[in-house]
């Protein structure tokens, strides 16, 4: 299984879990990254998603990871910092 704490993330179909009901359910694909939040299009609009406030599950490869992982610079999450 690939580690996608170190890989790159746009460009990845995503599914959102999370408290917040109109974020929950939510699919699409990663256009965006910062520190704190995704970017993903889905069918009908750009949203942004704080990471600390979600799971992320990456449908291609059904990989379910907590967003406090990730909530760093993409930069650094890559490097392994």
């Amino acid at each position: 299984m690939k580690n996608l704490l170190k890989e790159e993330h746009i460009g990845r179909e995503v599914s959102i879990e999370s408290k917040n009901k109109k974020l929950d359910g939510l699919k699409g694909k990663i256009i965006d990254e910062t520190k704190n939040t995704y970017l993903i299009k889905t069918e009908k609009a750009k949203v942004r998603v704080i990471k600390k406030l979600v799971k992320i599950i990456f449908l291609k490869e059904r990989v379910r990871i907590d967003g406090k992982k990730v909530a760093k610079r993409p930069e650094d999450r890559i490097k392994g910092e």
